[in-house]
């Protein structure tokens, strides 16, 4: 296997913005799809894209061997790194699991092939309360050697990080961000109004990034900008100048993508066979326990995407994008 050359990552990035949970394309038999998501990474950054975050769970990284982890974040490092002629896209690489040990290791693992930050998530099926949570977190961000963004996405742990929590972890210095997922609106804007300001207060559902950056919250990590990676920058960026109109404009025009990503089957089923069908996946390939859209649910997702004028147009942009700049 060919070394890749990594820089430096930087000691605090700036996390605001549209960041793009990335998919990890597989092939047909489903093995790593190199050749994709260095297709699918300068893609990203030709689009705009304010961060991507490799290897979470829309890159399935469940199913992911170690060196596959490893691969698709040294990858997602070097592609963005190709820009010289922009700053460099931050990657925060998902590393969390539900050992802290594991989590530190990863951490740091993740520091040497160069990425920013880490996305860590609250453990899951062992349920910590918030004592315990609180301990998990302050380990790896004393000891994983990276920035951290405190995922918290109760309907997949099991375990929701409370906002006392999550505020007594933000006086930590390696403690960036939260990746907020729970739904709970009360919950989210006591955290947007008391953290500290250069702690970052993050979507974690494309659907709730206006509310959220109404709130005072300052982006999303995305899976519709696997799709629109553009049109997230935009809705962000509009947002943080106060056009509050074009905002809402961007996200009822995005809605039914925001939903149709969702529907018929987890993150990351709808948003892959998305892909596929807009002509930026060769297939929507998944690893076991999942599996791909039923016939049923890829009509409906088709039509939305007809709909939107998104079927195969954004594979054409991206061959053109990615051609001309090479």
């Amino acid at each position: 296997m060919t070394p890749i050359a990594r820089p430096t990552p930087a000691t605090r990035p700036t996390i605001q913005g549209a960041f793009t949970a990335l998919i990890t394309p597989f092939t047909a038999d489903g093995a790593l799809d190199e050749d994709a998501l260095r297709r699918l990474v300068r893609w990203q950054v030709l689009a705009g894209i304010d961060g991507l975050v490799p290897v979470g769970t829309t890159g399935e990284a469940p199913t992911l061997t170690p060196a596959e982890r490893d691969r698709v974040i040294a990858i997602t490092v070097e592609t963005v790194a190709e820009r010289a002629s922009r700053g460099r896209v931050p990657v925060v690489a998902g590393t969390g699991t539900n050992d802290t040990a594991a989590t530190i290791a990863a951490t740091r693992r993740a520091a040497e092939l160069g990425a920013d930050a880490a996305l860590v998530v609250a453990p899951y099926y062992n349920r910590p309360d918030g004592r315990m949570l609180e301990a998990h977190f302050r380990a790896i961000a004393d000891e994983g050697n990276l920035p951290i963004v405190v995922y918290n996405v109760p309907s997949r742990t099991g375990t929701n990080v409370p906002a006392d929590v999550f505020l007594r972890l933000a006086e930590h210095p390696r403690v960036i961000a939260i990746k907020e997922a729970s739904g709970n609106l009360e919950q989210i804007a006591r955290i947007c109004r008391d953290r500290p300001r250069d702690v970052a207060v993050l979507a974690g559902d494309d659907a709730w990034t206006l509310p959220i950056l109404a709130l005072g919250g300052d982006g999303v990590v995305s899976v519709a900008s696997n799709e629109i990676p553009g049109e997230l920058v935009a809705l962000c960026d509009a947002a943080r100048a106060g056009d509050w109109d074009g905002a809402r404009r961007i996200h009822e025009r995005w809605l039914p993508l925001f939903l149709g990503n969702f529907a018929g089957g987890p993150n990351p089923v709808p948003v892959k066979a998305a892909l596929e069908l807009m002509g930026l996946l060769e297939t929507d390939a998944v690893r076991l326990p999942l599996l791909s859209l039923a016939d049923e649910s890829r009509a409906s997702l088709a039509a939305t995407l007809r709909t939107l004028g998104l079927v195969e147009a954004a594979g054409g942009r991206m061959r053109n994008l990615v051609e001309v700049s090479a």
